[in-house]
């Protein structure tokens, strides 16, 4: 590790702040793309830090909303910075403090709250502000919904990604003409990434194409089962989402507290102001009005003591009112009567907030079994409430099975009218509580991967015979992890937010404009934008120079694209697909490009002429 106050000579480096499961996603990818990084964090994770360290990369340990640790990374030579810490108050923090000191520096910052983040774009500039959750969400629901064809948006012209079976021997050329293949897939379960066009297919093979619905119209290929659904990429959280933050034992305790106290009605509190109301102008009048028989005054101790005891109605023995002034046992014969009045209004209310609490976990377990077709989704974490508006917005039934009861995304889940079941998920009886038998996938999405794991395995062994026909839809953090799964139990569906999302941090952080990102057997792909520049590497380069894994699906010519991509009147913006091999980039082309994420940054690397790593 350097030493805090020796520069080391960076200059075009991209410091990353906050050493996250995302940020450890970013690091690797600016890493492959042969880019110097500074990672600034202020109580590292060791788990992530061995990672950063065996790649060789440089780690400061402070707080980067401090001038003096930002000055050690030398924010003024950076190219870009990213912070992508889970706080959203230290993100907005450092965006403002580095937006005033180094307004050169191209900023990145995640932020969860849709306010919070509207107003730092304004500052910071368009597609600076990213939401990990928002970004990843779509990847989840498309595989709960088995979604295998895609909508891909270039300049209001709509591309599809779509899979067919092949039915002939042949080649890809022949049997598909200019319909682009990105992945076929082999009876035996072998996938090959952007293949040749010479490529060879058998019967019962599967192959991905993408192209206009114009160029399938031509080949008389119908464009798509009618299946693929349009999720929403850009959208941030809603306004009522809340920061995060690593919290003690004792601030998590007050959370709970404070949300608990939220969920009760407005009824209760007034029943128990107006007790303790009246408990405290009866100690008043007592205090000033009681005279015993030897003319003593009641203490307050004592006063609050018998007005206690008369409301809860557990003794009046103790100081007699006989002898007392007429006004003083006309007191207390109200004291006795409007006391017991209120603690019975407010037993009630207590009682009926509690058996309303059990009715509303039960109802959930009511509504669950009069469903069919729905989807599960375990773990209402930030991606998972935003999978569950998806889906809702889709028309889909969920249920949620949630452990943790005092889980702030509840009452939200609730107001959607999805029947929510509490309980751990590992647990056969509450997976057949979520309807599992007649559910149409599952989505296990919370944050602990040995949870998921063990969840997974226990839907797949109570799915039986319809395992292959309900998908179950897994986060796993860990890439090489979530691969083994896939070989080892034969799940499909094994998805990181950290690895969806962090393409999207990395191509804002160096200038390349990620679009949208999607999944063909296992392998995300990802839709790119690449502004052709006069002294860019790429100037004057045929396309087919680009790699055998990239797919160069439309080019903009003629300046900012128009409407729908088309020339105006004036001959200006026009999009050409599909391009012909041979074609050349020119300054002010607009590549529109397509494969996955380590190959598009190779060629972003090219084009701003950055040194490959070897």
């Amino acid at each position: 590790m350097t030493a805090p106050d020796e520069p080391n000579g960076r200059a075009g480096h991209v410091i990353v702040c906050g050493l996250t499961d995302v940020a450890l996603r970013i690091i690797e990818q600016l890493h492959a793309a042969g880019e110097q990084i500074t990672v600034l964090h202020d109580a590292p994770d060791p788990r992530l830090t061995r990672t950063v360290a065996e790649l060789g990369i440089e780690l400061l340990v402070g707080d980067a909303r401090r001038p003096e640790v930002l000055l050690r990374a030398e924010l003024h030579t950076a190219q870009a910075l990213v912070s992508v810490s889970d706080a959203d108050l230290f993100n907005l923090e450092v965006a403002l403090l580095v937006r005033e000191s180094a307004p050169e520096v191209r900023l990145v910052v995640q932020l969860t709250n849709q306010n919070v983040a509207r107003a730092v774009e304004r500052l910071t500039g368009p597609g600076s502000v990213l939401d990990t959750a928002a970004l990843a969400s779509p990847a989840f629901v498309e595989a709960c919904l088995g979604q295998r064809d895609h909508e891909l948006v270039v300049e209001h012209e709509s591309f599809l990604v779509t899979e067919r079976v092949v039915e002939r021997h042949a080649n890809l050329r022949s049997a598909y003409g200019d319909l682009a293949p990105i992945a076929v897939v082999a009876t035996d379960g072998r996938v090959t990434i952007a293949p040749g066009r010479d490529l060879m297919v058998e019967p019962g093979d599967r192959v991905s194409l993408i192209g206009s619905p114009s160029d399938f119209a031509e080949r008389r290929e119908p464009a798509g089962p009618g299946r693929a659904v349009r999720v929403d990429l850009g959208g941030r959280a809603p306004h009522w989402q809340e920061s995060n933050w690593h919290e003690s034992p004792t601030a998590r305790l007050v959370r709970r507290v404070r949300r608990a106290l939220a969920d009760i009605e407005r009824a209760f509190w007034l029943s128990l102001a107006a007790l303790f109301g009246f408990g405290a102008l009866s100690t008043g009048v007592l205090i000033l009005g009681y005279n015993g028989p030897r003319h003593e005054r009641m203490t307050p101790l004592d006063a609050v003591y018998f007005t206690t005891e008369t409301l809860t109605t557990v003794g009046f023995g103790d100081f007699y009112f006989a002898k007392q002034h007429l006004w003083l046992r006309m007191w207390a014969i109200g004291l006795m009567i409007v006391g017991a009045t209120l603690v019975t209004i407010l037993y009630a209310r207590l009682t009926d907030l509690l058996i309303s609490r059990r009715i509303s976990i039960n109802a959930g377990r009511r509504l669950a079994e009069e469903l069919s077709g729905h989807v599960i989704l375990i773990g209402l974490g930030s991606v998972g409430l935003r999978v569950l508006e998806q889906l809702k917005a889709l028309g889909r039934d969920v249920v949620v099975l949630e452990r943790d009861e005092d889980n702030r995304y509840l009452s939200i889940a609730r107001t959607l009218g999805v029947p929510v079941i509490i309980g751990d998920s590992t647990l056969r009886q509450n997976l057949q509580a979520a309807n599992l038998t007649s559910a149409s996938a599952v989505a296990v999405l919370t944050s602990n991967d040995l949870a998921n794991i063990e969840t997974g395995l226990a839907v797949d062994e109570l799915l039986a015979d319809r395992r292959t026909d309900v998908p179950v839809v897994m986060r796993v953090f860990d890439r090489r992890l979530a691969h083994t799964l896939e070989a080892a139990f034969n799940f499909h569906n094994v998805r990181s937010p950290s690895a969806l999302a962090a393409p999207f941090f990395v191509g804002a952080a160096l200038g390349l404009s990620i679009m949208s990102t999607f999944y063909v057997e296992g392998q995300p792909f990802l839709l790119g934008r690449l502004d052709i520049t006069a002294d860019g590497g790429l100037r004057g380069q045929p396309m087919a120079g680009l790699g055998a894994r990239i797919r160069v699906i439309a080019i903009g010519r003629g300046g900012p694209a128009g409407p729908a991509g088309a020339a105006g009147p004036d001959g200006g913006s026009r999009l050409e697909h599909p391009p012909r091999r041979d074609t050349r980039f020119e300054p002010g082309d607009r590549a529109y490009l397509v494969g996955p994420y380590e190959e598009l940054l190779q060629v972003l690397g090219h084009e701003r002429g950055a040194r490959p790593r070897t």
